[in-house]
């Protein structure tokens, strides 16, 4: 695996919801800039948004305090999710029965790279 400069990474390891459920979060947020994904995560109804945007968050503190990134110029590069553990429980049912409950973890990864301006000079 090769280190690249430009990006920083924050993963949240035991985030106590489905991958399917998290992802749909995630496709809203690729490919924007920070702040703009921090103020959609306080306004969007998902119950997991703000595990999301924690994540993010600290990926920023990353950015900022390892490797002295501009945070204006952050965006997020990459947002996946990855299947984690599940718990397993059962609900009893009639007749001596049981019935599993599958409580799944999903694992958040969020990637930030900065966004190189290009300073255009006069044109002669």
């Amino acid at each position: 695996m090769q280190k690249n400069n430009n990006q920083v990474k924050a993963i949240n390891k035991n985030v106590r919801s489905s991958a399917r459920k998290i992802s749909i979060v995630l496709d809203q947020i690729r490919g924007k800039k920070v702040d703009v994904v921090l103020r959609d995560l306080d306004f969007l109804r998902k119950r997991i948004s703000k595990d999301i945007s924690k994540t993010v968050k600290s990926a920023v503190a990353n950015a900022e305090n390892n490797n002295q990134y501009d945070i204006d110029n952050l965006y997020v590069k990459e947002a996946y999710v990855g299947k984690s553990l599940v718990m397993k429980r059962f609900r009893p049912r009639a007749k001596g029965r049981a019935s599993p409950i599958n409580k799944p973890f999903s694992r958040i990864t969020i990637v930030l790279s900065e966004k190189k301006e290009v300073k255009n000079g006069p044109k002669n």
